[in-house]
């Protein structure tokens, strides 16, 4: 299949032009033309996940592998290490990240909770929770098999809560809600939303995320060509 055939396919689903302004998703490496024999699906490009992949395949990642221009190919090193291993192998990339938060990951992600949804703003989706923060955050440790969260507690009840995946901390201060669950919060940013009386569930980046080849893969399930999901390491380790 042509890859710009699974290109089209993916702007459909999920428009490139929605992606942030600093975002670099869309096809980083490969032709349009490029006839593709196999898709892989992973949250990241990593060594291991090359490892696998056979030679005439897409990767999708979530992540893009190349986020800012690059100076020089230093094949020692990470990036150019593996863009290299991805031209030997003729391996194509697209990457799916703020476009695919916007249309598809941060509802999906949200759903998994089972609490009613009451509405998407952009990035942020808000749901109905009605729970004792504890109670609550127990719940979330549980759907997300998680052994540890980082909390903020500023109030005893949660009647709603907003979820964006990744990296939701700068949009704190927008946010309507009892609770804000999302990754990667900052010290300030968590002075700042008790002091606003806005509780914090941090669940990592990655482990908000995960979800990606899975959430993908629903929407792929009828196409021509077989999608494997696969998934790049979390780096950080818990001791």
């Amino acid at each position: 299949m042509r890859l710009g055939d699974i290109y089209d396919y993916l702007d459909a689903l999920s428009p490139f032009s929605t992606q942030a302004s600093w975002d670099n998703s869309g096809l980083l490496i490969g032709s349009r033309d490029d006839v593709i024999e196999r898709i892989y699906l992973s949250l990241d490009s990593d060594t291991s996940l090359l490892e696998e992949v056979v030679e005439n395949s897409l990767i999708i990642t979530h992540h893009p592998l190349i986020f800012s221009g690059l100076k020089q190919l230093d094949f020692n090193r990470y990036p150019s290490s593996l863009i290299q291993t991805m031209v030997q192998k003729k391996i194509a990339l697209i990457a799916m990240h703020t476009n695919f938060d916007l249309s598809h990951l941060n509802p999906y992600v949200a759903s998994l909770l089972g609490f009613k949804l009451l509405r998407c703003e952009g990035f942020v989706c808000y749901y109905e929770v009605n729970q004792p923060f504890e109670e609550f955050v127990l719940h979330v440790k549980s759907v997300f098999q998680l052994e540890h969260v980082r909390i903020v507690q500023a109030k005893e009840w949660i009647k709603t809560c907003a979820i964006t995946t990744g990296s939701g901390g700068d949009l704190i201060r927008m946010i309507e809600a009892d609770c804000f669950l999302s990754g990667d919060f900052k010290y300030h940013q968590a002075l700042e939303a008790k002091e606003n009386k806005l509780s914090l569930i941090d669940i990592g980046h990655f482990e908000s995320e995960r979800y990606f080849p899975e959430c993908l893969a629903l929407h792929l399930k009828n196409f021509p060509l077989q999608a494997i999901m696969s998934n790049s390491k979390n780096p950080f380790q818990y001791t």
